[in-house]
């Protein structure tokens, strides 16, 4: 469904060199990506500030033209066919809005439905399946200039999927919502991907929202793909170490252990980081019951953002 071979993007930006005079230079924002995304795949598209991410969700869209490389998305070449590649995919930015500011959220959706040239009867199905599924009642009859972000993004995601794409590319699209309503998207989009298959593209800054609905993920980092497989295959790969949570009947100092380490205290509470590699959880359990009594304990996994972050910092070398 997407194709992307040795992608590339440079910008020509001018910056001051005296005072009459600028100095030109290029900056090149996508350096040979290459990835495939197969139909009904969920793949996220993850990195830091300025590692090209936007740049390439820009170039699958056909916003912006690609300074060299190949690309498709849907059998269109998007750069070239962005009006026809315009009614096979759906776009959602979580910082820029396809919803018109001063008008009620239900007619966004009336307009949207002629932009893309929807059936009226067609658009009364999918007005009336998304309502559901997204709670859209209580404001569908607001203005979206005083709709919640919560809100604002269920109208936003709703506005995507009027003209029922093949592909979504969301971009940022659970910034700055609270826990419940990140919820909410997370299970829509989980359940739009499970039952119709739609083939997704997810950028993200918010790594939970990786874990939970990616079983893929490609890392990208000033430009180039770092990694592309699967989310859980790079949590173990990358974070071998995890953290033991005991609890023990009184206060003692620091546990003295051949394999781990007492990275915290808390009252009677003790954190030991291993390495699942040298040491089992249960041969740690057991050495731990014999300098002291246990009374709970738990294992926190590795958490898959300090997974990526050494890998951005080179800590954890990719082969």
């Amino acid at each position: 469904m997407i194709e992307v071979s040795d992608l590339r993007k440079t910008f020509t930006v001018y910056r001051r060199a005296g005072r009459l005079r600028r100095e030109r230079r290029q900056v090149t924002a996508v350096d040979g990506v290459s990835f495939s995304v197969e139909p009904g795949e969920m793949v996220g598209y993850i990195g830091p500030n300025g590692a090209g991410k936007s740049t390439t969700i820009k170039m699958l869209t056909g916003i912006l033209v690609p300074s060299s490389g190949w690309l498709m998305v849907a059998g269109l070449t998007p750069a070239r066919r962005r009006t026809e590649l315009a009614k096979r995919i759906g776009v959602v930015f979580g910082n820029r809005t396809q919803l018109w500011w001063d008008l009620p959220l239900r007619d966004s959706f009336e307009l949207l439905r002629h932009i893309y040239r929807v059936p009226a009867a067609d658009h009364r199905r999918r007005i009336a399946e998304l309502r559901g599924l997204l709670d859209l009642d209580p404001f569908l009859d607001t203005p979206v200039r005083q709709l919640s972000l919560g809100q604002r993004m269920r109208g936003e995601l709703t506005a995507a999927l009027l003209h029922a794409p093949d592909v979504l590319f969301l971009d940022e699209p659970t910034v700055g919502l609270d826990i419940v309503s990140k919820a909410r998207v997370r299970d829509f989009l989980a359940q739009l991907n499970r039952e119709r298959g739609v083939t997704t593209l997810l950028t993200t800054h918010d790594l939970s929202d990786i874990e939970r609905l990616c079983p893929r993920m490609v890392i990208i980092d000033r430009g180039r793909v770092l990694y592309d497989g699967g989310t859980a295959e790079i949590a173990a790969r990358f974070g071998a170490e995890r953290t033991l949570v005991v609890d023990l009947a009184e206060t003692r100092p620091p546990l003295h252990l051949a394999r781990g380490s007492v990275v915290r205290t808390d009252g009677p509470r003790q954190w030991i980081r291993f390495r699942s590699e040298e040491m089992t959880a249960a041969a740690l359990i057991a050495a731990i019951s014999e300098q002291a009594q246990l009374v709970d304990l738990s294992i926190e996994e590795p958490d898959i953002e300090e997974v990526v972050r050494r890998v951005y910092t080179g800590e954890a070398v990719l082969a």
